[in-house]
């Protein structure tokens, strides 16, 4: 079988953190076959579970276990794979990775290098090999449903399908230029291209809108924990949390850095914030805590501004470009409660109105994430060259004074964005970023 231009093999091990019930070491390249025959005997059917016994070039037994092989180009590098599966002890790995290094050509595989030789050959764009490395690195539902999204193929597929209507439209408008006099070239093509190219930079400001939102569940939403010192904002987070995270003191100014913890609400990561006190103070290290806590409170998507009910302390409200909820807290030690002062009324001691405080955050990341049922961007650097492939189509419409065949150069950028995006053109100065997110095996 002809390989795809790659002279070495790799392998490595795919399976994760030893020791392990079973270890997965995966191999791909020009050598697999003469491993496999080497070590395993004969060549095991293509895609079947065979068990063999695996023995070193000198006879001794290695281990025993299932073999696969995966002829190319159907594989999913496109090249001739195999996996061996051994006993996961780690004794038992760093052998048979000692024998697989003493083959001719062969080596230990670098991250992401499987997928990168699967992208090389053919086998998936750029878009799907984000995809995998995503859901690789998933934590939560909304990131594993958003990264399969991609994984399958629906985000290329629409991306190819609006490079091909630039495409049709720069051919549209190179036909007109070059065969006027022609019976069966349409002859308007303001009237075609232009109101086509209106409708394209109008899907794609909406898929921009929606990758807008759906960045809360690859980066999250972000809280902020603020107020005056011995409000209660450590004790909230410890109970948001539903462990003891931040150190609780009665002494003022007990929190002088950041404390962040991340939790799973509905699939939707949601980082929280603890933040020193609001007050003035002479101490250096504490007004560094302040200036901290006042950054964190502008760049949130939500603060929650915490004053104590029992002892109220007036604070200034914070900038910040997020929302902003007025919590009440120690309810329990309260003598009055004003309503109309606070959004939310909780005791962190008490428990009391916590699990409400919990809900409204959950919703709100809801309705801040949106839905995932359509294709949506999923990283900056699709959401960068997706704005400028909008800008260039709406330059190219814009500019009804240009010459025709300079509105179509706009065009042809316009197609050269979206196709950095596939990986179609000129992308390999991002190709050693992209791929070295991968683990190694991957």
């Amino acid at each position: 079988m002809a390989q795809l231009g790659f002279p070495d093999t790799m392998f490595a091990l795919s399976s994760g953190r030893l020791p392990s019930g079973v270890a997965v070491i995966r191999l791909s390249g020009v050598a697999v076959r003469f491993v496999i025959e080497t070590i395993a005997g004969e060549l095991p059917k293509p895609r079947m579970a065979a068990y063999r016994p695996f023995r070193s070039r000198t006879g001794e037994i290695l281990d025993q276990g299932l073999l696969l092989f995966f002829p190319g180009p159907h594989s999913f590098t496109g090249e001739d794979c195999a996996e061996f599966h051994l006993h996961g002890g780690v004794a038992v790995v760093d052998r048979f990775l000692q024998e697989l290094s003493g083959f001719d050509n062969c080596r230990m595989a670098e991250p992401g290098e499987f997928t990168r030789r699967a992208f090389a050959n053919g086998k998936m764009d750029l878009t799907i090999a984000e995809g995998l490395a995503d859901l690789v690195s998933a934590e939560t539902e909304g990131q594993r449903r958003l990264a399969l999204q991609v994984a399958s193929g629906a985000q290329r597929d629409l991306y190819t399908g609006w490079r091909k209507e630039l495409i049709q439209a720069r051919a549209l408008i190179e036909a007109e230029l070059d065969f006027a006099d022609e019976a069966d070239v349409p002859g308007s093509v303001s009237a075609k291209v232009w109101q086509a190219m209106e409708l394209l930079s109008g899907q794609v400001a909406r898929h921009l809108a929606e990758g807008q939102r759906a960045s809360v569940f690859r980066d999250g939403l972000h809280v902020a924990i603020v107020g005056a010192p011995n409000a209660g904002k450590s004790s909230l987070l410890n109970a948001l949390a539903g462990r003891d995270v931040a150190i609780i003191s009665e002494e003022a100014g007990t929190t002088r850095d950041l404390i962040e913890v991340k939790l799973d609400l509905s699939g939707i990561p949601v980082f929280l914030t603890d933040t020193a006190g609001l007050r003035e103070t002479e101490g250096q290290v504490e007004k560094i805590g302040i200036e901290r806590a006042r950054a964190r409170a502008a760049s949130a998507d939500l603060v929650l501004l915490l004053e104590d009910m029992s002892r109220p302390e007036p604070v200034e409200q914070p900038h910040s470009g997020g929302e902003i909820w007025r919590v009440g807290n120690k309810r329990d030690l309260a003598v009055s409660v004003p309503g109309e002062k606070w959004d939310f009324v909780i005791s962190v001691r008490s428990g009391e109105g916590v699990d409400e405080l919990i809900a409204a955050i959950t919703r709100f990341a809801g309705e801040k994430a949106g839905g995932i049922g359509d294709v949506v961007p999923t990283r900056r650097r699709h959401m960068d060259l997706l704005a400028e492939t909008r800008r260039e189509i709406d330059e190219a419409i814009r500019q009804e004074n240009l010459p025709l065949e300079l509105r179509a150069e706009h065009l042809r950028r316009a197609s050269q964005f979206l196709g950095r995006i596939t990986g179609d053109v000129d992308v390999e100065d991002i190709l050693d970023v992209i791929f070295s997110q991968f683990c190694i095996g991957k």
